[in-house]
């Protein structure tokens, strides 16, 4: 291909996969571009990024700065939710050129007559561009350079900053260089940051051994609220299966009366599109999410993409199941785990296209229904073009639909199905447990290209996983995964009330509850407080108050003479509000350590003043050393410190 432009535009970020995915930001955020742009030879060259958002024809531009070694970076800010475009430009600057070439030759005392008539045809286009009081200097500036009388005076315009200022705002760019065009993707703030509370509403009565309904949720939204969480999350709430239903602890057979397990969708009550009946009416659901919504709380659902046996497709579509020679569909597996009262959908099936148009009409009908957000099961069983094509779809009409990608499995599948669309992903969080551990994990997220398409959403429990260190553990032990999380990343989770009510019991040996909810209706004290609850209540509400803890990204890991406790530096984008998090990971015992402030990031200097106050018991501290003592006890494992300086 013929270019004859002589700048080059080389290793351009952020981009994922060349270009393939588009990067993900949310409104008002940053996008911070670097290049590598050179010329041959010693030419001044200038470069700018340009960018615009889908629904606009004017391209914006912002300048770029050298780094050195021809390393160029800019930034702008995406304040509209859709998809922004932007790329790289750069051309050789022939009027910065001249200037920066007769510049050299005036301080080395040479006669530069002839650099100044040269100068005349830089200037002159320019008279077409310029402001009355530019355009009346640049014609200053001109009759000077011609005047050999003026010529003290043309020499110092000549390398004034005034004339600099004027070039760089008017660039000729003669034979301009673009790099490809890339994408970005804005999203609502909820993309980013999100605290969720799940629990089954079928355990939400007040009665025991009653099936609980919508109404008794709608009920229980004050306590969700109380508690700062902004996200309700429901396992699924559709007809459950009652072919192959398992019973209560999982087991094979189910007996009269057993619950069944709430993702084994599908019976003679209706499919995916249909409503458990002793949940409640569509108009129920529909009242609750309004309701929810006053409060600020958003529902979101769980899409689960399989069958029970008994599902009204498996009859009226029986080529979205792969059927073996005895007439029977394989039931789902993942070894060691064995899913009797599921099917799982055939997705090589020649009847696809009708199959993903049923999938996309039945989310649709539930955005219709007033949901916008959904947490995706077992996404990593499923097409990964297929999630990039539905995605895309929903997003098309519904852009602050939010899709959680619900897959503990491995790296590089998590990470592929963030790059095909998911907002937010479930991450190895929940099994990470020493120092060592947080900090090799958070490092991978937010300082590797991960950063720029995966928003983690960190999770101490899941109705599927009982974590090890939670069998048996003491409240501290709570106190600190739930601190864990809600500083170290901006979208979290729990499972309630069994996470805060510490019911823990587990099948031995393995990292599942015993007697799982999954299986069986629950009776709780939905209103039992305690000092977890409370606490709990109190970081979600700073999680509210502080910007530094609204993202995950920025964050510095800080030095600690104590590998029993870790401490990090947490900010905002333009550094208003800055944090200090430092956290004990000893249930047992109290720890004591010295942690390095980061002055440097601060802009402070050595010994100067700096205050921090603890923002759970609101007591302040002035420290004047770079390195501080702290002590934590079992009894409060962790300072959420506000930096004053």
């Amino acid at each position: 291909m013929l270019n004859q432009s002589r700048v080059v535009i080389d290793a351009v970020k952020p981009q994922i996969n060349c270009g393939e995915f588009f990067i993900k930001r949310v409104v008002n955020e940053i996008v911070n571009v670097d290049a590598n742009v050179l010329v041959d030879g010693h030419d001044v060259i200038a470069t700018s990024v340009l960018f615009k958002h889908e629904k606009s024809k004017k391209w914006n531009e912002v300048r770029m700065h050298e780094v050195g070694n021809d390393e160029w970076k800019a930034s702008f800010s995406v304040e509209k939710q859709g998809f922004y475009t932007y790329k790289v430009q750069g051309w050789v600057d022939y009027a910065l050129n001249w200037q920066h070439g007769i510049d050299r030759k005036i301080d080395d005392n040479q006669h530069v007559k002839s650099e100044l008539l040269e100068g005349i045809t830089y200037l002159e286009p320019l008279l077409k561009k310029g402001t009355k009081e530019e355009k009346d200097y640049l014609q200053y500036c001109i009759d000077c350079f011609k005047d050999d009388s003026k010529y003290n005076d043309a020499i110092k315009e000549a390398m004034s900053s005034q004339l600099h200022l004027i070039f760089t705002k008017y660039p000729e760019k003669l034979l301009a260089n673009e790099s490809k065009a890339l994408q970005v993707y804005v999203d609502r703030k909820k993309a980013r940051f999100s605290t969720w509370y799940e629990f089954f509403p079928r355990s939400a009565s007040e009665v025991e051994g009653q099936h609980g309904t919508f109404a008794d949720c709608e009920r229980l939204l004050p306590r969700v609220k109380q508690m700062g969480f902004d996200t309700l999350y429901f396992p699924p709430v559709h007809p459950i299966g009652e072919v192959n239903r398992k019973g209560k602890n999982n087991t094979t057979e189910a007996k009269d009366g057993d619950a069944g397990s709430a993702w084994g969708i599908g019976s003679k009550h209706g499919g995916h599109k249909d409503l458990h009946p002793q949940l409640g009416s569509v108009e129920d659901f529909k009242k609750l999410i309004k309701e929810a919504k006053k409060q600020n709380i958003e529902i979101a659902m769980d899409y689960a993409l399989q069958a029970a046996p008994d599902h009204p497709w498996v009859d009226s579509h029986p080529d979205w199941f792969k059927w073996r020679p005895d007439g029977t569909v394989q039931y789902a597996e993942n070894p060691p785990k064995k899913y009797q009262d599921i099917l799982p959908i055939y997705w090589e099936s020649k009847d696809y296209k009708n199959l993903w148009k049923e999938c996309l009409d039945t989310m649709l009908y539930w955005v219709d229904c007033g949901v916008n957000v959904f947490r995706v099961d077992n996404p990593h069983t499923k097409p990964y073009y297929f999630w990039n094509w539905l995605i895309t779809e929903v997003k098309k009409k519904h852009p602050d639909v939010l899709f959680l990608a619900e897959a503990f499995t491995r790296p590089k599948v998590m990470q592929q199905l963030a790059k095909q669309g998911y907002t937010q992903s479930y991450t190895y969080f929940t099994w990470r447990n020493s120092k060592q551990e947080f900090e090799d994990y958070l490092t991978e997220l937010t300082q590797t290209d991960q950063r720029e398409y995966m928003q983690p959403n960190f999770w101490p429990n899941t109705p599927d996983i009982n974590p090890y260190h939670l069998q048996g553990a003491n409240e501290t032990k709570y106190l600190q995964r739930y601190a864990l999380a809600a500083t170290l990343s901006s979208s979290i989770g729990i499972y309630g009330p069994v996470f805060e009510q510490m019911i823990d019991d587990a099948i031995p040996g393995k990292e599942e509850y015993y007697m799982s909810e999954k299986f069986e209706v629950k009776h709780y004290d939905w209103f039992k407080e305690s000092k977890l609850t409370l606490l709990i209540s109190k970081i979600n509400a700073l999680r509210h108050e502080n910007e530094a803890l609204q993202q995950t990204n920025n964050i510095k890991f800080l030095n600690i003479e104590n590998e029993n406790i870790i401490a990090f530096y947490k900010w905002n984008d333009d550094r208003t509000n800055e944090l200090l998090i430092i956290i004990s990971l000893d249930q047992y015992y109290a720890q004591q350590g010295n942690v390095q402030l980061p002055l440097d990031n601060l802009g402070i200097a050595v010994g100067h003043r700096v205050q921090v106050q603890d923002l759970i018991t609101a007591s302040s501290y002035n420290w004047h050393s770079e390195w501080n003592y702290v002590e934590l006890h079992p009894a409060l494992p962790f300072h959420i410190f506000k930096i004053n300086k």
